[in-house]
């Protein structure tokens, strides 16, 4: 079990991350310069599967996920929550299912790393939380 007040840290620290990563998502010019390094990095690695170029209506839905994630997050780190944080554990879980499928269709393994991350703070954030620590000090019962 964790506390409430870790609870919230830990769901504050994946909004930061989540603002971090897909701020650059949100207009055409950072998602072009952001896919231009992640094709960089594939080659840099070696991986045998391309990043592609994005056509105007793969680049709007990546410009709407970049934005609607980037409020998401700002609300997070300002209304961190149990309540919020479980909200955030279910998308990750969408996230990590929906990056799982596309990988296993041919997409670029780099997205696996972000899929660790949406499970590490999907679980982090689906903990359970000891939500009457005071009682359970004093050894009251709930």
């Amino acid at each position: 079990m964790v506390s409430v007040k870790r609870n919230k840290q830990i769901v504050r620290a994946s909004a930061g991350y989540d603002l971090v990563v897909t701020a650059g998502f949100m207009t055409p010019w950072t998602a072009t310069w952001v896919f231009e390094g992640f094709a960089k990095m594939s080659d840099t690695l070696g991986l045998d599967r391309p990043i592609p170029t994005l056509d105007v209506t793969a680049m709007l839905l990546a410009n709407l996920l970049g934005s609607v994630v980037v409020v998401w997050s700002l609300w997070r780190l300002r209304h961190a929550s149990r309540i919020v944080g479980l909200y955030d554990a279910l998308a990750r879980g969408l996230f990590a299912v929906w990056q799982l499928y596309a990988v296993a269709h041919g997409a670029s393994f780099l997205l696996l790393g972000f899929t660790v991350f949406e499970v590490a703070f999907g679980i982090a954030q689906g903990w359970r939380v000891q939500e009457n620590a005071d009682f359970e000090r004093t050894g009251a019962s709930t």
